[in-house]
């Protein structure tokens, strides 16, 4: 049995006016991945969380204002020693277990509508695709920062971002492109592709739901996972909307929504330090 480190640890809460979604949890949980954190407790509704840590209050302060949050300590104090026990080995297997059938099926699903997208002629298909492929390269960040240590996953982290920053420059350059030359989606592939891709990402959030709280990585891949399920069903209620007017407009705002969507979180990325 391994034995267990304690240090002494300090509890801060910290006010963060600008935090009204898990989005800005999961940037919060990246731009702290640097430091010696042992838990963060977040309460969204009242925009507070409440970090132990091994650090000065004002430098995990300096980590956050990058953001653009609004983050502010609210109060702090010392607490009891926290134990810290490493990873097993089996755990890590079984989390490289769940990071692994993620990419796959992130992936596969990623050719299924890239190619349906396109041959449908739908914005929000392919725009949904690109997001598919940004989450799998979320997934392989994951996959390759089990064990690393934290400036590393940062780093990756950062790599997933330039790959996000670009995949969505594409699904907003081909949304703009459907609206241009007035494409006709096909709404039946629209509604049936995105249930199947409504299905896989109901399916990764099952498998890491028991790990998500396993680090940085995994929390991230679980919050990618559950907005991928929103942008499905976006592109279903897109589908039936061109269904029933008769107009590719829902399909064109789906498209762009998404694509916005895939920048914001990229250019979130790519500011951590």
């Amino acid at each position: 049995m391994k034995e267990k480190q304690s240090q002494l640890v300090v509890e801060t809460t910290f006010h963060v006016p600008a935090m009204d979604c898990p989005s800005e949890e999961q940037m919060i949980r990246m731009v702290l991945g640097s430091l010696v954190i042992h838990s963060m407790n977040f309460d969204i509704p009242n925009r507070k969380v409440v970090i132990c840590h091994s650090e000065e209050p004002n430098h995990v302060l300096a980590k956050l204002e990058p953001l653009n949050f609004g983050a502010s300590i609210q109060s702090n104090k010392s607490v009891d020693s926290v134990p810290i026990r490493p990873k097993d080995t089996e755990e890590t297997a079984r989390e490289l277990q769940v990071l692994i059938w993620l990419l796959v099926l992130n992936g596969a699903m990623f050719f299924v509508e890239i190619i349906a997208g396109w041959l449908a002629e739908s914005a929000g298909l392919i725009a949904d695709a690109l997001d598919m492929f940004a989450d799998a390269a979320v997934y392989g960040v994951a996959l390759y920062a089990v064990g690393k240590a934290a400036s590393n996953k940062l780093k990756a982290a950062k790599l997933a971002g330039v790959v996000e920053l670009f995949l969505a420059v594409g699904a907003l350059w081909r949304s703009g492109y459907q609206i241009y030359i007035g494409a006709e989606p096909e709404a039946n592939t629209m509604i049936w592709i995105s249930v199947l891709a409504l299905a896989v990402n109901v399916t990764c959030l099952f498998l890491i739901s028991k790990r998500k709280n396993d680090g940085v990585h995994m929390r991230a891949s679980y919050i990618f996972s559950a907005n991928d399920v929103l942008a499905n069903l976006g592109v279903i209620i897109a589908g039936v909307l061109v269904a029933w007017f008769n107009s590719p407009v829902p399909d064109w705002i789906i498209g762009l929504a998404i694509g916005f969507l895939v920048l914001s979180g990229a250019i979130r990325i790519l500011r951590l330090k």
